[in-house]
């Protein structure tokens, strides 16, 4: 490694600027505003990148590359969109980035490194964001880590008034939600349309066929099983869809009929539980695609998935359980029953009680749970003794993640 005095220019620590630089960037990274102590140290050549140290003893790499593509000048990321106008394609600087003509100049103190590039563009960073954006180094996360409901498990609990009050019952309850896929909003108005209002201070309501708010109640010729009286067994909603809703809030207006209890259960602990006892099963669920359908007389969507859906890593991503969707199971003969034992294993997993959150909504109280990883059920109930009337609609997970970033910030 060559020592930044050998580099054929001179290499200062003082020259360049000493105030924080703007990398057109909201997310914290300066010192003093949540981001960790980083004062640059030294910064050294080595042949297509540039090592930097800091004062805690953490190093990083730079490609020259990366850092010619990352400059957060005016020119290359425009100053009120923060999108990046750069094309590398376009710069005949690119070609040259692999040798050891590049870079005409390199400036830096504890807060800021500059590079003068062979063709006179000057790029400044700021030496904290390049401390957390040092590659091989996850960036901290804003979001909370999704956690698997322990035994005992009940929901985060919060106040409608703290809800839409300037305090952090916003945030709490976002973050519960996004933990947990399952949190509750309590004493909230009796008020039509106060779950699309609630729901609108996240972010646009996701539509479907059943609209973009529907009701959930007992009515004539239904044509889903949801606005039925009858008991409705653990599952995800519409995973008929190609991409299924993914936050679901649900808002009880009345609730006077006997019966109409309302469960839940967390899909990606109970796929865990699969994996352990039952290996091949969660093998079959994972890798067996099998058909869900939704049919009216206006709609016919359907998708082929499988149950248990997993990520790069290997966890679960999605569960896709509804039994009353489940379209013709189309394999060959040799797979079948196979299929049909995991199913079963499967279900009888999912209606274990200690990790099942049974509760009875009250008027005023709504319910959010993550649709593609908790399952919801109901108890049959009597619509002659009394009045059930929910309200519901679905929100992106997109919006859901992106609030609670910028209430972080």
């Amino acid at each position: 490694m060559s020592s930044a005095n050998a580099f054929h220019d001179a290499l200062t620590s003082r020259d360049a600027a000493s105030s924080a630089v703007d990398m057109a960037e909201l997310r914290r990274y300066r010192q003093g505003e949540g981001a960790p102590e980083a004062a640059l140290e030294s910064v050294e050549r080595e042949a297509r990148r540039l090592v930097l140290t800091w004062a805690d003893g953490e190093r990083g790499e730079f490609p020259l590359m990366w850092l010619r593509d990352h400059c957060a000048c005016s020119d290359c990321r425009h100053p009120m969109t923060r999108e990046r106008l750069y094309k590398l394609l376009e710069d005949p600087l690119w070609d040259r980035l692999a040798g050891e003509d590049a870079l005409a100049h390199i400036d830096f103190d504890a807060r800021s490194l500059t590079l003068t590039w062979a063709d006179d563009h000057r790029s400044r960073f700021d030496a904290g964001w390049l401390h957390q954006r040092r590659p091989g180094q996850d960036l901290p996360s804003l979001l909370p880590t999704p956690t698997p409901w322990p035994e005992g498990f009940f929901p985060e609990r919060v106040e409608h008034a703290d809800f839409v009050g300037e305090g952090d019952g916003r945030s709490r309850w976002v973050t519960a939600l996004l933990r947990d896929g399952l949190a509750l909003l309590d004493n909230g108005p009796c008020a039509l349309e106060e779950v699309s209002r609630v729901a609108e201070s996240l972010g646009p309501m996701r539509s479907t066929n059943f609209g973009g708010r529907f009701d959930v109640r007992s009515i004539p010729n239904p044509n889903n099983a949801a606005y039925t009286a009858i008991g409705l067994e653990l599952h995800t909603d519409l995973p008929n869809w190609r991409q299924p809703p993914d936050i679901q809030l649900l808002y009880c207006l009345e609730n006077d009929a006997e019966g109409g209890e309302s469960s839940f259960t967390d899909g990606f602990a109970a796929a865990e539980v699969l994996r352990a006892e039952d290996p091949a099963a969660f093998r079959v669920l994972t890798q067996t695609p099998i058909d869900f359908r939704f049919q009216d007389d206006g709609h016919d969507i359907a998708v082929r998935e499988p149950v248990i859906d997993l990520d790069a890593s290997g966890r679960p991503r999605e569960i896709r359980f509804n039994n009353w969707i489940r379209d013709t199971l189309s394999l060959p003969a040799e797979q079948i029953e196979a299929w049909y034992d995991a199913y079963r294993t499967f279900w009888q997993i999912l209606r274990r009680p200690d990790r099942r959150v049974e509760l009875t909504l009250a008027p005023g109280q709504m319910v959010a749970f993550d649709n593609r990883r908790v399952l919801h059920g109901r108890n049959a109930f009597d619509p002659n003794t009394g009045k059930r009337h929910l309200q519901g609609t679905y929100l992106d997970l997109d919006m859901l993640q992106s609030h609670l970033r910028v209430l972080s910030r």
